[in-house]
């Protein structure tokens, strides 16, 4: 990518993380989720009536721009000094989807293709009945199952604890979709939304800014096509300083990231000071997603 170009995207994305950074609905949603504590200081969150603004500071748009202050303190410090995570906040998840869209347009996603899926669960017995929304992103696990099985070595953790695909290196062969527990992983068919119509729409050959590099879809030889797919954290987000899509997008306020290794970042925080599961924990994958319940 040209001087001038990667100026100008780098410009591009500064003003929407800016943008992004709006006020925030607060929805508790209950939640029955399995939970296993991460500290035993339970009480003290307790005191604070649930709210998570109040037992950090300030409303969930400072928290934002907290947050994004602490990616861009991690992004000067070496890759393997840093471990990124996420922390969902069930009881806030409205189950609208925000998060699903805005992934799909920032990662030019296709067809069959979602990164942020939001699982919807009806718990409960008729007529003290609820819903649970469950947002599933990669788990990017500490002991990551996709890249043992991988034959060729496409798929491995990045030193800051990311695990990515390469595409150049990928063959298609999908154990790795096998591998995942938490049914993450998916194959790009070359699909476009506009199949069938008598032109290709213009949305569906926008190229994907996926892992520091610009992914067309004109030569499915240098494109996704034929590969696995996940979710990479918004790795090119955080090369700018930025929160990934999802985090900037949702509308209430359910998502917190940043960098465990900092004991000051808000992640370090909410995972060290909260009532905090992760899915599948018996499968001892040490998911870098952990769920407020």
């Amino acid at each position: 990518m040209g001087k001038n170009k990667k100026e100008n995207r780098r410009n591009f994305l500064s003003m929407l993380g800016t943008a992004a950074l709006g006020g925030a609905i607060l929805s508790p949603v209950l939640s029955k989720a399995a939970n296993t504590a991460l500290s035993s200081n339970v009480t003290e969150i307790k005191n604070f009536e649930g709210r998570i603004e109040d037992f950090l500071g300030g409303d969930y748009t400072n928290i934002k721009l907290r947050m994004q202050d602490d990616v861009r303190r991690a992004m000067k410090k070496p890759a393997k000094e840093r471990k990124w995570a996420m922390a969902i906040d069930l009881r806030k998840c409205v189950g609208c989807n925000a998060c699903t869209v805005a992934c799909i347009s920032e990662n030019a996603l296709p067809p069959g293709i979602v990164y942020r899926p939001v699982i919807k669960d009806e718990i409960g017995t008729y007529p003290n009945v609820s819903k649970r929304n469950t947002p599933k992103p990669c788990m990017h696990c500490e002991n990551p199952p996709c890249t043992d099985v991988c034959p060729v070595g496409a798929t491995f953790k990045r030193e800051d604890g990311i695990v990515v695909v390469d595409y150049e290196a990928c063959i298609g062969c999908r154990y790795c979709m096998t591998a995942c527990p938490y049914e993450h992983r998916m194959f790009d068919f070359g699909e476009h939304y506009s199949d069938g119509l008598p032109a290709v729409a213009a949305y569906d050959e926008r190229p994907s800014f996926e892992y520091e590099k610009e992914w067309t879809r004109e030569n499915k030889h240098d494109s996704p096509i034929g590969n696995v797919r996940k979710c990479t954290f918004c790795a090119h987000r955080l090369e700018e300083g930025l929160l990934p899509e999802c985090v900037t997008t949702c509308i209430g306020g359910a998502n917190y990231f940043g960098d465990l290794n900092d004991p000051d970042s808000v992640i370090a925080k909410v995972v060290s000071k909260l009532n905090v599961s992760v899915l599948k924990e018996e499968f001892g994958t040490e998911p870098k997603v952990f769920y407020i319940t």
